[in-house]
């Protein structure tokens, strides 16, 4: 990634941050958020240059966390070719491998995957800010015309079972949203995924994937420390953790 090019084409990047909000991992926590203006031109080179420095997407939006008072949420990236699955990953890769098909398919809106959507987050989430969704609001959240984004889907027979969202960068890929049938947690289904999407980041020869963010406190996102080794964004720098050692707020 060449910082120069990236500077060269877009000399000025405003960035902007927003009024504190509730947050929606912490309770009786505010957040604030650093996001980029949505005015400016975004490639894949830019797209990498602020992954590299923590930023996220949602829809169209980038943005990076940038609260008073709460440091918590810790951006990822895992080195693909140093991955080691714990014991539990391999029998869970073990138990799914070669149980299901699995098919990129174009970023775009599909009744079946909608539906599934719209049963993950009615199960998983009944009580969120996405429980009340409609196809645009799906679409804006998962895709973006500036992104290589594709929904791979897993197939359990002719069943959708899952569907991964994930952009493809130039160094990476970035796990962007995964669902799947309720039922199919107890198979370990989104652990799988999140497998073979290491796996399939080694294939395409990217360096990293990108999980998003840690939060230690928050179930629904701790979970993403048990993949090691890791490299954790401090604010300045990725900072690497192996297997053995402990992942540490910034």
């Amino acid at each position: 990634m060449n910082n120069d090019q990236v500077f060269t084409n877009n000399p000025t990047l405003a960035l902007y941050l927003s009024q504190e909000h509730d947050c929606s991992y912490l309770p009786g926590q505010q957040a604030r958020t650093l996001f980029l203006d949505p005015s400016t031109s975004v490639d894949a080179l830019l797209y990498q240059f602020l992954i590299d420095q923590g930023f996220r997407r949602s829809g169209a939006h980038l943005y990076r966390p940038a609260c008073n008072s709460c440091n918590a949420c810790t951006s990822l990236r895992l080195p693909v070719a140093e991955f080691r699955p714990n014991r539990s990953q391999r029998r869970c890769w073990k138990r799914n491998f070669g149980h299901f098909s699995i098919t990129p398919c174009p970023a775009e809106f599909d009744e079946e995957h909608y539906a599934l959507y719209v049963e993950y987050l009615q199960q998983r989430h009944p009580d969120g800010s996405m429980s009340n969704t409609d196809p645009q609001q799906y679409l804006s959240f998962l895709t973006t015309p500036w992104a290589e984004t594709v929904f791979y889907e897993f197939r359990y027979k002719d069943r959708l079972v899952a569907v991964a969202a994930t952009d493809l960068l130039p160094e990476g890929i970035s796990s962007v949203y995964t669902f799947f049938a309720p039922g199919m947690q107890t198979e370990g289904i989104g652990v799988f995924a999140l497998l073979w999407q290491i796996q399939h980041a080694e294939k395409l020869g990217r360096r990293w994937l990108y999980p998003g963010y840690w939060i230690s406190n928050c179930s629904k996102m701790n979970y993403k420390s048990r993949y090691r080794p890791l490299e954790a964004w401090n604010g300045q720098e990725w900072l690497h953790f192996g297997s053995g050692e402990t992942l540490l707020l910034p």
